[in-house]
């Protein structure tokens, strides 16, 4: 079993958003998989279940993904605990979860993979830490940064939608970001 995690905000003034990329991404992974997304109110997210997938977009807002994570994650039994009620410290969960996000620190058009690295600051990121207890699991870290990012904060700079010029860049990064997703749950 896999589990696929998308982090953005809900609702329309979001959807079109830098932050929101890991909803986008998401999304279209489950178009071409032609999966329909189901509303759990117990989770507070969207989820997609299949007999070796999940598929998660937490609709607690970026700065409490963790919760929803940690819900459906111990839900569906897949927390190993210690003495059957807590979590143990540094989880080793590279090959279990999977989290796709924006990064302003990489440029518009670029991704990295990366497994056991810090949030970086992205609230998002740690809000997971924080309620898995490690930093133990892999990341697809979708840039977003640009020459704009210089004259703003970064929390605005986040919750601006994409120009139509970057919206095509990242189109065009989607089929890449799927190929890597594709490659991490194939490995």
């Amino acid at each position: 079993m896999r589990i696929i995690i998308g982090l953005g905000n809900p609702g329309e003034k979001y959807l079109q958003t830098r932050h929101n990329v890991g909803f986008t991404i998401l999304d279209k992974y489950a178009h071409l998989l032609g999966l329909a997304w189901e509303h759990n109110k117990k989770f507070n997210a969207d989820i997609i279940k299949t007999t070796d997938l999940i598929l998660l977009k937490p609709l607690t807002f970026m700065n409490n993904s963790g919760q929803a994570v940690r819900q459906v994650l111990s839900y569906y039994k897949l927390l190993q605990k210690k003495f059957g009620l807590l979590l143990p410290e540094n989880l080793d969960l590279c090959a279990l979860v999977t989290v796709i996000h924006d990064e302003v620190d990489i440029d518009l058009g670029k991704f990295k993979t990366s497994c056991n690295s810090r949030s970086a600051g992205h609230r998002g990121v740690e809000s997971i830490i924080a309620h898995l207890k490690t930093k133990n699991f892999t990341r697809i870290r979708v840039g977003v940064k640009t020459e704009a990012l210089k004259n703003i904060p970064v929390e605005k700079f986040v919750l601006q939608n994409f120009s139509a010029d970057e919206q095509a860049v990242i189109d065009k990064l989607l089929s890449e970001v799927l190929a890597q997703l594709y490659k991490t749950l194939h490995d």
